[in-house]
């Protein structure tokens, strides 16, 4: 049983890595706005499918090691995935019955809640402008959260992570 469990986790982990790596790969400066939030998409997953093993001190974890991977001020984006995170362990039985879609609505909706988080708690130790370019991730969020679901759902059922 505890063989069962660690490879559970450690293909979660793998997963937070594998988003990681994604939001470090460098884009091309004209589309570098369009960037999706691999961590979040991913982190949503894991907390819909399984709030007992992901949850909150996960999110604020792999926010503080996106920001020393970005090199920006501490926490920042630890409290944003915090805060998000929360919102959505708290409704994730809802989140759970809803449509693919639906499900993809909300998540641009609170990615986009996200990019005003970050800003915010950015403004509040540095003088930073607003770049409504940021704002496009949603959007790439919104369309690519069925795919990134339907991936990982295969995963945790291929690999029986309960």
């Amino acid at each position: 049983m505890a063989n069962v469990t660690f490879r559970g986790q450690f293909i979660i982990w793998l997963s937070f890595i594998i988003a990681l790596i994604l939001q470090a790969a460098p884009w091309p400066g004209e589309l570098a706005p369009f960037r999706p939030s691999w961590v979040l998409l991913v982190t949503f997953y894991w907390v819909l499918a399984l709030p007992h093993r992901v949850n909150v001190g996960t999110a604020l974890v792999l926010g503080l090691l996106w920001d020393l991977m970005l090199g920006s001020t501490l926490g920042v984006r630890g409290l944003m995935m915090a805060i998000l995170v929360y919102i959505v362990a708290l409704n994730f039985q809802l989140l759970r019955n809803m449509s693919y879609w639906q499900q993809a609505l909300l998540l641009a909706l609170l990615t986009l809640a996200g990019k005003l988080i970050e800003f915010w708690a950015e403004y509040l130790v540095s003088n930073v402008q607003f770049n409504p370019e940021q704002l496009w991730a949603g959007v790439l969020n919104f369309i690519l959260w069925p795919w990134i679901f339907l991936l990982l759902r295969r995963l945790r059922r291929r690999f029986a992570i309960r």
